[in-house]
């Protein structure tokens, strides 16, 4: 008798272990991952240092204001290449500015203006402003005028709201990460858009671009045929698609992790994107 209870008692102990055995290794597997995975950045509490892509200006010596007496006087190359320049600029600017419209009205490439620091943040200041050469608009009664006066917010053009300009988009840096990663983009504003200071500036945005994967399909794969491995499939994951299939979704335990992983948004797109 004692020794069939023991017999019982260890058969029930391994099928209890056998059970809950891979589910304790699997949490364990993912908790180290996760801790791994973030003390592995490169930058831990902190956002990497921000590298320019243009170097900042520096002045020459007092004494090199004027230019030498050799380059006082330039050649006729040099003159008649300038005038090419000059003419390219025209034609560029009378193909992206429309003639016989309002000055206020035109594309912030087609004038110059002084701006000016010496204004409130946020409140409306007049610029005094030029049209360039061979743009050709019109004041308010109808009149051509080469100068003229524009009202702009009082603010620098990388203050304006994100939706006011377009920056470059990254496709290499990892979305999912811990910390959130970051990259360099180079922003340039709207035509229509009109801001002090540089219209093309470099800021640093999150990683937020995407591959075109659905979190709703992942889920919806996850739920249905996650035994058989489909949702790692879809994400791209195919070493972790094909454990799942081969094991059966790890006897059920792999496939209800992954529902809760996927459904927290913990497992994305193997390609580091975000979900659509």
């Amino acid at each position: 008798m004692v020794v069939n209870g023991l017999k019982c008692g260890f058969l029930s102990g391994r099928n209890i272990m056998r059970k809950y055995g891979v589910l304790f290794l699997l949490l364990t597997d993912v908790f180290f991952k996760s801790v791994n995975g973030y003390l592995s950045s490169a930058h831990v509490g902190q956002d990497p240092a921000y590298t320019s892509q243009h170097g900042p200006a520096v002045p020459g010596p007092a004494g090199s204001a004027e230019p030498p007496a050799a380059a006082a006087a330039p050649s006729s190359s040099s003159a008649s290449s300038s005038s090419l320049n000059s003419l390219a600029d025209v034609e560029n600017h009378e193909a992206k500015c429309p003639s016989g419209g309002l000055c206020n009205k035109l594309p912030a490439d087609c004038f110059t203006c002084a701006y000016h620091h010496n204004c409130s943040y946020g409140k409306a200041a007049n610029f005094t402003c030029r049209a360039k050469k061979g743009v050709h608009c019109l004041d308010a009664s109808d009149r051509q005028q080469t100068v003229f006066n524009l009202t702009v917010d009082c603010q620098f053009c990388w203050q304006l709201d994100p939706t006011l300009y377009r920056c470059n988009i990254s496709t290499t840096c990892m979305t999912v990460h811990c910390p959130r990663k970051r990259y360099n983009a180079t922003c340039t504003v709207l035509d229509h858009v009109h801001c002090i200071g540089k219209r093309e500036f470099q800021k640093r945005l999150f990683c937020n671009w995407t591959g075109g994967y659905k979190w709703s399909t992942a889920l919806t794969l996850s739920i249905t045929l996650g035994g058989f491995g489909a949702d790692r499939f879809y994400l791209g994951q195919w070493r972790e698609g094909l454990g799942k299939l081969f094991s059966f979704g790890g006897l059920g335990i792999w496939t209800l992790i992954d529902v809760l992983l996927i459904a927290v948004g913990y497992v994305g797109p193997a390609d580091g994107s975000l979900y659509i």
